[in-house]
């Protein structure tokens, strides 16, 4: 155990501390680095250096994030006019580039290597996703395992994850090459799909595994059980399990509630249910959710992830989804404010058309 001794405007404080002694002052308030993987000594002002430690200093550190790789939406059009001014910007901060093969025909300078991107995960240390949050969602996913940290450009509609306007890229990139950022850690889903013991399909989401009709028009039968206790049939035509993060999209135009993406929750809302009483179930995030496809159900069903990957099912099928191990991390500018996006992009507050 050792003494942390701080200073508030009046007088020293003293704490108790196992983290060693340290010395803290007003001024060492002034950084605005958060980087969730920041140790003590990154938050805290030390005794004087030795002539050691000041000879140490004077030494060429490595940039941050010397390795970026980027992602982008290759249907999109803006992109090309987006990824040039990008790639100069960082050529010309010393970072080496990594570029998705699937923005080849985009790709301003040939001298970028090009690879998949689980490679591209593996070997940066940042990520880039020029895009809207659908490419965002795709990108979270296959990054996820390597939970390396993402930042968006947006060229999409509405932008929820993807913040930094392509007018503000180098402004928001400056600081953040510089280590003035926010994290934000938002965990994900894995949804598996079995026939009897057979895994179907198994994969991630960010937002939502959503289990619908497929095809025809008319309602779906299914039970869910949570931890093992059955919760309720439904007849509905589907059902939208989604994280904190995912609450803001499908699940809030299914009636559900808009979840803060700290908390520890995961909502299930059934889609347009026969039932009048058959609402959201909010759960806590440790929860082990199982939806069966029942026997008696006549309409063909599919389950999708993000709404990107899909796989159809049959009667008894079960869909077993649980929080991933895997957190994303989000890096967004300093003056990121989650109820301003809120009421941004949801239009809280605006008068109606007259």
């Amino acid at each position: 155990m050792h003494v942390v001794l701080s200073w508030t405007s009046s007088s020293p404080r003293m704490a108790l501390s196992a983290t060693g002694l340290a010395l803290s002052r007003p001024e060492c308030q002034k950084g605005r680095y958060q980087r969730s993987t920041s140790s003590v000594n990154d938050l805290s002002c030390r005794p004087p250096a030795t002539e050691k430690e000041r000879r140490m200093s004077n030494s060429p550190s490595p940039p941050r994030f010397s390795t970026i790789g980027l992602i982008g939406n290759a249907a999109n059009a803006q992109l090309t006019a987006t990824l040039a001014p990008l790639v100069a910007y960082l050529d010309r901060r010393g970072r080496r580039i990594l570029l998705d093969e699937r923005c080849e025909a985009a790709n301003p300078d040939p001298k970028i290597p090009l690879m998949a991107r689980s490679e591209l995960a593996r070997q940066a240390e940042l990520i880039i996703v020029i895009g809207g949050d659908g490419t965002f969602l795709d990108a979270a996913r296959a990054v996820g395992p390597q939970q390396v940290p993402l930042v968006g450009i947006n060229l999409g509609r509405l932008g929820f994850m993807v913040d930094i306007p392509p007018a503000q890229l180098e402004l928001a990139l400056d600081a953040i090459l510089a280590g003035d950022y926010q994290t934000d850690q938002r965990f994900l889903l894995e949804g598996s799909a079995l026939r009897g013991k057979t895994v179907l399909h198994r994969d991630t989401a960010l937002n939502d595994v959503v289990i619908n009709k497929h095809h025809v028009a008319r309602l779906i039968d299914f039970d869910t059980y949570i931890d093992g206790h059955y919760v309720n049939n439904h007849r509905a035509d589907g059902l939208i399990v989604a994280t904190p993060t995912g609450s803001t999209a499908y699940a809030l135009s299914g009636g559900g509630p808009v979840m803060h993406p700290q908390l520890h929750a995961i909502v299930l809302v059934p889609i347009c249910p026969h039932a009048l009483a058959d609402r959201p179930l909010v759960v806590g995030d440790s929860a082990q959710i199982e939806i069966r496809i029942a026997a008696r159900n006549t309409n063909p069903v599919q389950v999708t992830w993000d709404g990107q990957n899909s796989v159809e099912l049959r009667n008894g099928d079960t869909v077993r989804i649980r929080r991933s191990d895997f957190v994303l991390t989000l890096i967004h500018p300093t003056n990121h404010d989650y109820f301003r996006i809120l009421r941004s992009k949801l239009r809280w507050g605006s008068q109606p058309i007259p």
